[in-house]
């Protein structure tokens, strides 16, 4: 198999985890692979970004961040 036939697999810098339980709920966020806080709207997840020298020019785009459990409107846990 040569490389351009693997698969590729994005590795962005900002990785925002589930939803988690809380008052209110929020999202643990990755930048570089360490945990730098909670993130409890879209907003937190932008000046957290630009707080590491980070700009997001689209959030959607995978090469940038990832989300886990859900998308960048998902901000309640799942029932």
């Amino acid at each position: 198999m040569t490389e351009s036939a693997s698969l590729y697999i994005a590795h962005p810098r900002i990785m925002v985890l589930g939803v988690q339980p809380g008052t209110p709920p929020f999202r643990i966020m990755e930048i570089d692979g360490e945990v730098i806080g909670e993130a409890r709207a879209i907003t937190d997840v932008l000046l957290a970004a630009a707080a590491f020298g980070i700009t997001v020019h689209d959030l959607d785009d995978p090469d940038v961040v990832r989300w886990v459990g859900g998308d960048k409107y998902t901000w309640t846990p799942h029932r």
